[in-house]
């Protein structure tokens, strides 16, 4: 069965079960501080575990992009090396929400799997929760009775916590889970040892397929649990395992999900692809790599997470990267190749994720960029490689680790290197480099979170700050103290707020809160999960008092207007660039906004002054809001509203439209009643930020007035320096073409200088053991003349080693020239030599084998660097 068809029959299966099938959120997570990626397919549906919302069907069916690489599921370095390892890949789940519970998940978990999809009894294990004292839990005796009137009691294993007891994390719902093993071996190798025993044992044709997970318990912050108020199920069923299992293939990348993208790169590279799994075959692994990663790389940028050095993008960078690295090192592909990719996997996936497709073209030109921007590193690093110095044949921890975080060097790419060089690196020196910056990332990152304490078990929290920025009588419902880096942070929740809770680019308002006579501030706003939190400078004498809020309404009035005027921006920005224009981040504060977008060059100062223009014009017309606060999304759709790619919707939305011809757009922001009231608009800077995307930063109201009025005044200042004339552009041009001119006539004569000074310094080289060997102090500001002047005295005398200290004020810099002849003949390297010198001036540098330089401070020590070289001859 093909893979395509596996997924269409699980889909199918679960309809007719009375599920609702429902479509993957973004692989990027939004609004859950607790995750970068979603790594699970439950993680779309935390707050119905949690309690904090409650679900519209409590039957749902899906396939989740799931990334894992980072924290917990670490696996980046295992992908590509053996049969099942992946970053991105499909999570295929059933889910009850307090409906079903063990009895119907394993009946139908054990129907699908053998008289649908027909898999063979014979071959299939089950694990089920064998108990932990320290818990206080037995055995998981209710799923095992159901299994054993399935299966014959021999092929139900009880195994510990770690295999068969889920948990979302530290703290939060958990229980015991049942998991579905498959023994893909031979006939022989089955006889020859028993299945049972190869059960999460690692083998990797004895894997777990499908796991069904019981959520029952709670876990608290204290490690204690507490029965859950409803009971549900969460199941997850890797679908590339599955495909395997269906396909009766030895390995995931066998498959049909895999196996046409193998086949590209071979045609590319003309290396065949043997299916060996082991490190025997390093094109092979380099062409897993590349197949795996282009999915992780493509679906993340097509859900709005760009290639960057912080954060997300930073893992999805270091995904890209190596894949880069492998087909460079082991394919022998030294132009970028990732790109070509993109659109063969947009159109394998369009039935199921159709974001890729409908923007691959923007998709394919950020990672071409992303791939030329780490060929020139990589070229950089290799550079820098051959100049480590490498003491007793060993390139230093240190030094590997510089190649890794600057250059994005793997510590397998040194080592290859060193090893194709006949040197050594000190490995464990690296993993001392690693380890401390892992220790700072976990210092920065400490966060102890407390349990929410209920004061009320009331579930809907209501958002009134559309209509009011003020209120009276809401209750308090729970509170917790977090702990971050040794300072305490409250969190608080009511049942109703005016407060925006930061979301869709829109920081979180601030204000206060009056909790009976107390005056508690609230200093920032924000949402997790589905509950709008409060972060408020202390907890409250009486939680159980009735409480009054009101937000800072300035702040807010600013924020609105600046969140209007990017909607306005954003509209005429598809007007003057195109309808390629897509929103990829945004942040709309009270001083300012900034938006981020799809283009893949500088803005013109004309193109600039368009959309300033347009956003202006809409503004003096005072367009009032159109405010659809509940609609269909079809409607929404039909209208035309703009959606963004990367957010997940729900069956009804809210659009904002300020001239349906003109902006419409999906949107939970706050706005101004009617344009009018942002004022004026001036777009303060535009610059890239990453491949393909651009940033602008721009100001409304009163502080777009104060750039004009600066704007006017800095220009008053200008003219009347040049006693107001008629035409100042053109005087400042004049001024600046004889300004060039002067800097001409100067380099000229500095040039002549130095020819005349070359004549006297080639008349002072002596020769050591056939080597023509000079040394000189000179005076000169200029570094780049004073270059000119040591390669030409070195061409005009031949067979040389030139060694210049350049004075230039308090600064000194040492500058080594070395002919190629003396290089070969005597196995010098200025690059080495320079580094020996350089402490002399108190000083540092590097350089090539031929030419290098250090600066320094201690102009004193350069006559010992003079005798210090000539003695070295």
């Amino acid at each position: 069965m093909e893979a395509k068809q596996i997924r269409k029959t699980f889909f199918e299966f679960f309809e007719g079960k009375g599920h609702k099938i429902v479509d993957s959120a973004p692989i990027v997570v939004k609004n859950d501080p607790t995750l970068m990626f979603t790594n699970a397919g439950m993680n779309q549906f935390k707050d119905y575990f949690l309690g904090t919302k409650t679900p519209e069907v409590t039957r749902i069916a899906d396939t989740q992009k799931c990334l894992r690489v980072s924290g917990k599921h670490n696996d980046l370095e295992e992908v590509g090396r053996d049969s099942y390892h992946h970053t991105m890949f499909e999570m295929l789940g059933n889910w009850s929400f307090g409906d079903y519970f063990k009895k119907e998940a394993i009946d139908w978990a054990w129907e699908l799997l053998t008289e649908v999809y027909k898999l063979d009894k014979d071959r299939l294990f089950i694990t089920v929760f064998g108990g932990d004292t320290n818990e206080g839990l037995g055995k998981d005796e209710e799923a095992a009775n159901i299994w054993k009137e399935l299966v014959p009691e021999d092929r139900v294993l009880y195994c510990g916590k770690k295999d068969n007891f889920w948990e979302m994390g530290d703290t939060g719902p958990c229980g015991p889970c049942s998991e579905i093993h498959i023994d893909l071996r031979s006939d022989e190798e089955r006889k020859a040892k028993p299945g049972h025993d190869l059960v999460n044992m690692d083998d990797p044709l004895v894997v777990e397929i499908w796991n069904l997970v019981f959520i029952q318990f709670n876990r608290k912050s204290n490690g204690s649990l507490e029965d859950l108020p409803a009971q549900h199920v969460d199941t997850g069923m890797g679908f590339e395992r599955l495909a395997m299992a269906m396909q009766a293939k030895s390995a995931n990348y066998d498959t049909d999900i895999f196996s046409s993208f193998i086949q590209a790169i071979e045609t590319k590279t003309g290396i065949k692809y043997t299916g060996k799994y082991d490190d025997s075959s390093k094109t092979d692994i380099a062409m897993r790599v590349l197949v795996d990663h282009i999915r992780a790389v493509s679906f993340t940028i097509a859900d709005g997470e760009m290639p960057s050095n912080t954060g997300a993008g930073y893992v999805i960078r270091r995904i890209l990267r190596r894949a880069v690295r492998y087909y460079y090192s082991f394919l022998e592909i030294k132009e970028p190749y990732l790109h070509t990719m993109v659109q063969p996997l947009a159109e394998a996936f369009q039935e199921v994720f159709p974001e890729l497709e409908a923007q691959s073209g923007f998709v394919t030109k950020v990672i071409l960029e992303e791939e030329k921007s780490f060929l020139n590193t990589l070229a950089a690093g290799l550079k820098r490689l051959d100049l480590i110095e490498k003491k007793d044949n060993t390139i230093a921890g240190a030094d590997a680790f510089e190649l890794y975080d600057t250059y994005g060097f793997p510590i397998d790419l040194t080592l290859l290197i060193a090893s194709e060089g006949g040197f050594a690196v000190d490995e464990v020196g690296f993993q001392a480099a690693l380890e401390e910056q892992k220790a700072r990332s976990r210092k920065d990152a400490q966060r102890e979170t407390g349990d929410w304490e209920i004061i009320d078990s009331e579930l809907d929290v209501d958002f009134i700050g559309y209509d009011h920025l003020q209120m009276t009588a809401a209750k308090i419902l729970r509170t917790r103290k977090v702990v971050v880096k040794d300072k305490n942070q409250f969190h608080l929740v009511l049942n109703k707020t005016p407060f925006y809770p930061e979301g869709g680019g829109q920081v979180g308002d601030v204000g206060h809160l009056m909790v009976g006579d107390e005056k508690i501030k609230v200093i920032d706003t924000k949402k997790e999960n589905d509950l709008i939190i409060h972060y408020v400078n202390k907890l409250p004498d009486d939680p159980k008092a009735m409480v009054s809020a009101e937000v800072a309404k300035k702040r807010r009035r600013l924020t609105q207007n600046n969140h209007t005027a990017t909607h306005l921006m954003h509209a005429a920005l598809r007007q003057v660039l195109g309808t390629h224009v897509q929103q990829k981040g945004s942040l709309v504060k009270d001083d300012y906004l900034r938006f981020d977008f799809s283009h893949f060059q500088k803005m013109t100062a004309e193109e600039i002054r368009k959309v300033e223009n347009m956003v202006n014009q809409k503004i003096r017309e005072n367009i009032a809001l159109q405010e659809f606060r509940s609609i269909p999304i079809q409607d929404a759709k039909d209208a035309g509203a703009m959606m963004l790619f990367g957010e997940k919707y729900g069956d009804f939305v809210r659009m904002i439209s300020f001239d349906r011809d003109y902006s419409n757009e999906l949107c939970g922001g706050c706005h101004v009643q009617a344009t009018g009231e942002i004022g004026f608009f001036r777009i303060k800077s535009e610059a890239a930020i990453a491949s393909g995307v651009r940033r602008i930063e721009a100001v409304t109201a009163d502080a777009a007035e104060a750039i004009s009025f600066s704007d006017y005044d800095e220009l008053t200042q200008i003219r009347t320096l040049f006693k107001n004339p008629k035409d100042t552009i053109k005087v400042v041009g004049d001024l600046q073409e004889e300004n060039k001119a002067l800097k001409k006539a100067l380099e000229e004569f500095k040039l002549k200088e130095a020819s005349n000074l070359q004549k006297e310094l080639v008349a002072d080289v002596e020769n050591i053991n056939g080597i023509n060997f000079l040394s000189r102090t000179i005076e000169m500001d200029d570094t780049k003349i004073a270059k000119t002047l040591i390669t030409n005295v070195e061409k005009t005398v031949g067979n040389a080693v030139i060694l210049f200290g350049v004075k230039s004020g308090a600064k000194v810099q040492l500058m080594l020239q070395i002919s190629k002849p003396v290089i070969e003949a005597k196995g010098l390297h200025a690059g080495n030599i320079i580094r020996e010198l350089s402490s002399l001036i108190d000083g540092g540098g590097g350089g090539q084998d031929f030419f290098a330089t250090a600066g320094g401070k201690k102009a004193e020590g350069l006559d010992e660097a003079y005798a210090k070289i000539k003695g070295m001859l």
